[in-house]
């Protein structure tokens, strides 16, 4: 079996498994609870969260040693990280809330001054004599080579608990990311919403910096959401497939780093979400580029063959010869440009749906018409049955052609 296969299926070793399934659920976290920073549009926040956990970090080091420990208990650093990242999102919406500054103004000076202060307490650790700091600086930007037992079950808990409650809380986060004046008008308190909903993201950022570091952990946060919004106009599935997609985006950056010991797991998890994103934007059914294309040629055909079939209909020539070329081709029209039978009968459908369309047009005001009627769409698709029989029975009693 190659590494591939034995790292896909969890036999690299134990560290190798401890920390794929770290990085799922870790990813899985990441990508739903990051949803509702992007449809909140604050997916600035989470780099501001990450910075500011670097001088928790240093700081819980420092406490611990002077207690007598080694400093390096996961638990004790995630615990400082997370007080001074609750500390920089404090001061975010304080300074938002309380003064003239916009709050992107905010997150940059948040961002800079704890990640400088940050520095200066790792540059100190590196001065003293007690404790253990080797490795300290892998809070940047991740390291699995010396992960433990209990850091897994650290992770996977964290993960299960983010996912846990990004889900109780999804109806509330959702309703404010799309219009809080309806959220308040529902009784939801704005502010105490986007706590819960920087309260989650906060919980992701501490427990991922083991994994990938707190700077590639706001990619985990955000590339998952960008991407899963490409496959769905529905915010409820763009959150569980933003799960999916960081799930997977953990998973198999982590055997791709198991089965290449050289490679470093956060990085890489980051680049196959990337990878996803790229395939999602350029191949995507719902928003993909190559799906708008393919929509856009659709719909050019559509309006040319209706308005060259309604010209055939009033007697007139086609003169575009992109028109004729489609309904040659269509084998709406012979060679010869003689209407062919199948030509014959969709004109007549289609001269008719556009007589329908005028007794429609008369009856409903022009703004209930609009999202429905672009000229192509079948009069079916919007009209029931016995609509159209009144359009037809209309039609038979007046002349509205040329009116």
């Amino acid at each position: 079996m190659t590494p591939f296969l034995e790292a896909l299926f969890l036999q690299a070793g134990y560290n190798a498994a401890l920390v794929t399934l770290g990085a799922t659920f870790l990813g899985f976290a990441a990508g739903s609870s990051g949803t509702f920073l992007f449809l909140r549009k604050r997916a600035l926040v989470s780099d501001a969260i990450a910075h500011a956990t670097l001088p928790g970090v240093g700081l819980a080091f420092i406490f611990m040693v002077l207690l007598g420990g080694d400093g390096r208990n996961l638990i004790g650093l995630l615990a400082g990280s997370a007080i001074t990242a609750f500390i920089g999102l404090v001061i975010i919406e304080w300074i938002s809330r309380r003064t003239r500054l916009p709050e992107d103004a905010a997150i940059g000076a948040v961002l800079g001054v704890f990640f400088g202060f940050g520095i200066v307490i790792l540059t100190i650790i590196q001065t003293m004599s007690a404790g253990r700091q080797a490795g300290l600086e892998s809070f940047l930007l991740g390291s699995t080579a010396g992960m433990l037992y209990q850091d897994a079950i650290i992770i996977s808990i964290g993960g299960f608990l983010s996912i846990f409650f990004t889900w109780l809380m999804r109806r509330p986060l959702t309703l404010v990311a799309f219009d809080q004046d309806y959220a308040s008008a529902m009784g939801y308190n704005i502010r105490q919403i986007d706590l819960i909903m920087m309260g989650i993201v906060l919980a992701v950022t501490v427990i991922g910096m083991k994994l990938v570091g707190l700077i590639l952990i706001v990619a985990m946060l955000i590339i998952p959401p960008v991407a899963a919004r490409f496959w769905t106009n529905r915010s409820y599935r763009v959150i569980w497939i933003a799960g999916g997609i960081g799930g997977i985006s953990g998973f198999m950056g982590a055997v791709l780093s198991a089965s290449a010991p050289a490679l470093p797991t956060g990085p890489i998890i980051v680049l196959v979400s990337s990878t996803i994103f790229i395939f999602s934007f350029l191949l995507a059914p719902e928003r993909g580029i190559f799906s708008a294309i393919i929509q856009f040629h659709r719909f050019k055909a559509d309006l040319h063959r209706r308005q060259g079939l309604l010209m055939l209909a009033a007697g007139q020539q086609i003169t575009s010869d992109y028109t004729f070329k489609l309904l040659t081709r269509e084998k709406l029209l012979g060679a010869d440009g003689i209407i062919t039978e199948s030509g014959k009968n969709l004109m007549d459908k289609v001269s008719m749906d556009e007589r329908r369309w005028k007794i429609a047009r008369k009856i409903y005001p022009e703004q209930e018409l609009s999202s429905y009627y672009n000229r192509i769409t079948p009069i079916e698709d919007i009209f029931t049955t016995e609509e159209i029989a009144e359009f037809d029975l209309q039609i038979n009693s007046y002349s509205v052609i040329g009116e």
